[in-house]
This record gives C-alpha cells, structure tokens and sequence, in this order.
C-alpha cells in the first residue's frame, strides 16, 4: 500500500514554471511506476505523463511534451512534475498516480492505477 500527497500547486501567469512534488508513503515506492494526471470540471480526467519505476521510461501527452518534465527520486521516495512555459489551459487540479510494477502499455489510462494522491490545484492566468 502507498499514499500519495501532492504539493506545488498555485497561480501563475502564462509562460511561468512551477514545479509539482507527491511524496508516497511506504518503503517499496521504487517498485511503483508514477503518472501524473490533470482533471478541470466537467471533462474526464487526463493523462499527463508517466515514469517507469527506474525512471529509466517517460511518456508525456502530447499537449505538454517539450514543456513538461517527469522525474523521480527513489531515495526520497518523491516523484515531481516540472512544468514550464505554462498556458491557461494548463489549469487543473493536477493528480499524483502509483501503479505497482512496471508501466502498463496504457500508461495513458486512468484505470490501470491503483492509488491516488488527493491532488494539486494550478491555475494560470493569461
């Protein structure tokens, strides 16, 4: 079992960076692989990007690629969500995701995660 808590979240202006953090719980988070999902009201929720339980793997939407990057850090048992150049519609809450093992080949797919953090507001203002 892990938990999962986000933090980094706020309100920017457009072309500004934040950096997002989820701290997991547990003493086997390097045998997790991460997602990161955004979710605004009304829509379904959306991936992201994903990383491999090495960090060895990254897949990214297409809409954040080239602007957003995935890392982890297994000693600290953290995984972060670097995000620049920042667009209003980058605005969501932003959702932290562990999947035991290695990453599903629908690593873009809700489902196929088995925990959740509570997730982080961004807003971007333009």
């Amino acid at each position: 079992q892990v938990q999962l808590v986000e933090s980094g979240g706020g309100l920017v202006q457009a072309g500004g960076s934040l950096r997002l953090s989820c701290a997991a719980s547990g003493r086997t988070f390097s045998s997790y692989a991460m997602g990161w999902f955004r979710q605004v009201p009304g829509k379904e929720r959306e991936f992201v990007a994903a990383i491999s339980w090495s960090g060895g793997s990254t897949y990214y939407a297409d809409s954040v690629k080239g602007r957003f990057t995935i890392s982890r850090d297994n000693t600290k048992n953290e995984v972060y969500l670097q995000m620049n150049s920042l667009k209003p519609e980058d605005t969501a809450v932003y959702y932290c995701a562990a999947r035991k093992g290695l990453l599903s080949g629908r690593y873009y797919d809700p489902s196929e995660y088995d925990h959740w953090g509570q997730g982080t507001q961004v807003t971007v203002s333009s």
